[in-house]
This record gives C-alpha cells, structure tokens and sequence, in this order.
C-alpha cells in the first residue's frame, strides 16, 4: 500500500455527550482531510442541532456521520482499530504514539478506525478491549486532561502529514508591495527626516542614505504596511509642523 492509495481512519466517537464537542470534532477532521464520523449512543440522540454552529462549516461531516448502537458495530469493518486512551491497567496491548499509529493506517491495505471516548470519562476497559492498539500522548502528568476536538485534532493532523493538503494561500494584502510603493516610502522617510538634521555630517549623506534603505528594504513590506509606516512618518511631520 502506497501513501498516494492510504485509506483514511475513520473517526469513531464513543458515547460523546454535547453536541458542540461533536461539531467541533467534525471540524478539526475537515481541517486536516478527515471526513467519516461514526458515532456509538451520543447522549443527546442524533442529529443534533447543536453541533453544527460548532462545526463552523464542516456540515458535511456531520450530514455523513453514521450513529451505531455499539463500538463492535462502529468497527466492523475496519481491519485495525486504535483506542486512543491512558493505558489502561490489566490491559496489555501495543502502545503507539499518534504518529506512529498514522504511519501504520498508511501501509494498511483495510480500513482502520480511531477511537475516541466520552467527554468525562474517556474510554471504558470494555471499548478499549475491542481494539488492537492503544494511542497515547506523551502529555504533562500533572495536567493530563484533553478535551475531545483536541484529541481528535492531535490524530488528524498526524494523518494529515502524509497528505498532500492545500498550505492556506497568501491573500493580495500579504503580497510584498510593488517596488514603486518601496521607493515612494523611502522618498517619504528621506524628506521627513532631512529638515531635523538626520543626515548629517554632509559628506556621510550618501552612506546614511543607504544605510536607510538597507533597512527599510529588507522586510519585504506588504502594502498595507508601507501605508501604515507612511501613515507614522506623516503624523510625525505634522506634529513638528504644528
């Protein structure tokens, strides 16, 4: 199995009990090219209009989310199943990270499921005996408490490494400024600070001249931002004049 054929996990919630944590669930899937929720008894019934608002647009998700009466039901067809969950005392099962269980689901040729457990009390013995592999993250034991969508997003972003997801565009606004605007703004500066006397001695003009334009062309302004250091430099220049 190559990672360009990986299937991806499906995400099996457990007993979840708001809906806003299902919807915001949904949403860290969406993010990071998940899409197949399952869910085992949710507590307030399904659908449920809560989730949605909390899902800021991952409807999808939730519109395809399958309800099953049980975690065996959830799993069925799913050739490896992850509980993600403390190790569990009297439990002896293979550990893995969530990195490594995502570079496992890659070279399975099945399905592979990824448990998730109630909000309060996470996986029961009996949830987590039914799969093959527990996930855990190395977390601060002093404070060790992940709320649901956090879980999730932890496991759907290892997934997504593999993944040859969209990086976010740039928009107009963060393109670096035309070069006009560059000179039209050291223009500005050397205006404004020739009558205080910046530039002086006379014969290091040039030297300090290029040395400001050193600086002022190395962050690589957008336009907004070139404005708003025109916007300084004139605000300056009509504090002197006033």
């Amino acid at each position: 199995m190559t990672d360009g054929a990986a299937l991806p996990p499906v995400i099996v919630l457990v007993r979840p009990q708001l809906g806003e944590n299902i919807g915001k669930a949904a949403r860290a899937m969406l993010n990071f090219g998940l899409s197949e929720m399952r869910l085992v008894s949710p507590r307030d019934g399904w659908p449920n209009e809560t989730a949605y608002p909390a899902a800021s647009g991952a409807d999808m998700v939730l519109e395809k989310a399958e309800v099953c009466e049980s975690v065996a039901q959830a799993t069925a067809d799913c050739g490896q199943v992850f509980a993600t969950t403390v190790r569990k005392r009297g439990v002896d099962k293979p550990v893995a990270t969530p990195a490594e269980a995502a570079a496992t689901i890659r070279q399975l040729p099945a399905r592979s499921a990824i448990l998730f457990g109630p909000e309060r009390s996470g996986l029961d013995a009996e949830d987590v005996a039914l799969a093959r592999t527990i996930v855990t993250v190395p977390i601060n034991p002093e404070f060790s408490s992940l709320n649901l969508a956090q879980a999730v997003i932890l496991m759907a972003y290892e997934w997504s490494k593999g993944e040859a997801l969209a990086v976010p565009t740039r928009t107009e606004d963060e393109l670096p400024a035309p070069q006009i605007e560059l000179e039209r703004m050291i223009e500005h500066f050397e205006t404004a600070l020739e009558p205080t006397g910046f530039f002086y001695p006379p014969d290091r003009t040039p030297t300090t001249k290029r040395a400001l334009r050193t600086i002022l062309t190395k962050p690589g302004w957008t336009t907004p931002e070139i404005r708003t250091l025109r916007g300084v430099v004139a605000a300056l220049e009509k504090k002197r004049q006033d």
